[in-house]
């Protein structure tokens, strides 16, 4: 596939100048389904403000990077990247630039006598094929979305995990994506299949080894069946100069368990959009994300919690804390469709403004087509409480360290839900660190 035939827009030919034409697929289905994805990608323009959907994010300063064609041959030791691992997971996939890095990477032959499947996505395609076919670029639609469309034009490499039927996965999946290279633009990919009454921890995380612009554009698709379990921890931190845009689409069957914890720390411009479905009756999620930016970064949070069945539960709380002249966006949307009865559905947007130049832009909705349901939802946008800074001073603090102490609590609420006890230390000392003011 050639630049060209994705786009004749200059806009998105920047964006994918120089990525490789990759190779046909033995999988009919497979090699259709990027067909289509470039069909689409030529439609489609780069949303504007004018959007509704983009009002506060504008991307226009992709337009003035040149991209340049990544390398897949990396230099990249194991030492280079252990600082990233939490010591808990046995199974890692490591992607550098959007490429599989198999020496970097320690997958799922550990874990054979569960029958827990975790490879690149590209070499076992094949294998897997009746396992993948009704889950891949099903869930995270392309038809409306130019960035889905050009992730799925350009699929290859990327993180397949299928936790088998019953099976109760101890120990966290790590899936680690590095940027290395400046000005390039990859396109990670992941699939993760939770069969029935299966159990899995899976940490996607992206870091850069290098501060310069560089643009990520992930696509993540989750499937749970009947009764399956999945433990989604999110964390986002690119180099402050990057562009990150990404999409997740969660399913849910009857019964399963969907929680999920985000958290964004890096990136000049983020953009993640999270669209949960929970598509049979008696369906739980529980969805939490933070956002800490300053400077002049701006992260774009949105997201969608669709109650298609009856009896499905979801739980919201995210949290923006913005300095500098930092602009945080969060849009929440619950959906309770026709039918959805006893849907108890709740979302909490709670944001700290820790300078008069910090922006945030928060949107909590509610569209409820049932009438037996219990739904609420609220947004508050502010700064710290000058009583509960009194009060610390009352107690022997500084005004500043009474600041401080404050604004890593409120952060650290979010960070707290993370199950995994050496990723939530370190993400901990990060807000701490990064919320200190002498």
């Amino acid at each position: 596939m050639s630049v060209s035939m994705v786009t004749a827009g200059s806009y998105l030919e920047t964006l994918l100048q120089g990525q490789p034409r990759l190779p046909s697929s033995p999988l009919a289905w497979l090699n259709q389904l990027r067909a289509d994805a470039v069909d689409r990608a030529g439609t489609l323009k780069v949303p504007p403000t004018r959007d509704e959907e983009w009002r506060f994010t504008d991307i226009s300063p992709l337009a003035k990077l040149s991209f340049q064609p990544v390398r897949a041959v990396s230099s990249l030791q194991t030492a280079d990247v252990e600082r990233f691992c939490p010591e808990e997971a046995a199974i890692r996939l490591v992607f550098i630039d959007g490429v599989y890095a198999p020496r970097l990477s320690t997958p799922s032959n550990e874990a054979t006598d569960l029958g827990l499947v975790v490879t690149n996505l590209s070499s076992a395609v094949s294998a897997h094929a009746t396992a993948i076919e009704p889950h891949l670029g099903r869930h995270a639609g392309f038809q409306d979305n130019v960035f889905a469309a050009l992730n799925t034009a350009f699929l290859h490499d990327g993180a397949l995990i299928i936790a088998p039927r019953n099976a109760a996965v101890e120990k966290p999946v790590h899936l680690l994506f590095v940027a290395t290279q400046k000005e390039a633009a990859s396109h990670p990919r992941c699939l993760l299949i939770a069969e029935s009454g299966s159990a899995v921890t899976v940490v996607e995380d992206y870091v850069a080894l290098q501060e310069e612009a560089y643009v990520t554009n992930a696509v993540t698709e989750i499937a749970l069946a009947d009764n399956a379990r999945v433990d989604h921890i999110r964390v986002q931190r690119d180099s402050t100069e990057a562009f990150h845009i990404a999409n997740c689409a969660v399913s849910l069957a009857r019964a399963s368990r969907y929680q999920s914890v985000s958290v964004a720390l890096g990136a000049r411009i983020s953009r993640y959009n999270l669209n949960v479905r929970l598509a049979a009756e008696g369906a739980e999620c529980a969805v939490d994300g933070l956002a800490l930016i300053t400077g002049r970064q701006l992260a774009d949070t949105h997201t969608c919690i669709d109650h298609a069945q009856p009896h499905g539960v979801s739980r919201q709380s995210h949290k923006c804390i913005v300095d500098g002249a930092a602009h945080a966006v969060f849009n929440g949307k619950i959906m309770v469709r026709p039918g959805a009865q006893r849907t108890d559905s709740s979302q909490s947007s709670r944001n700290l403004l820790l300078n008069a130049k910090a922006r945030v832009d928060t949107k909590p909705q509610l569209e409820i087509f049932a009438d037996d349901v219990k739904c609420a939802h609220g947004a508050t946008v502010g700064q710290l409480d000058n009583e509960e800074i009194f009060y610390l001073k009352s107690r022997g603090l500084s005004e500043i360290a009474a600041r401080n102490l404050l604004t890593y609590a409120f952060g650290a609420e979010i960070i707290d839900r993370i199950s995994i006890a050496s990723l939530k230390h370190r993400l901990e000392q990060t807000v701490l660190e990064q919320t200190r003011k002498n």
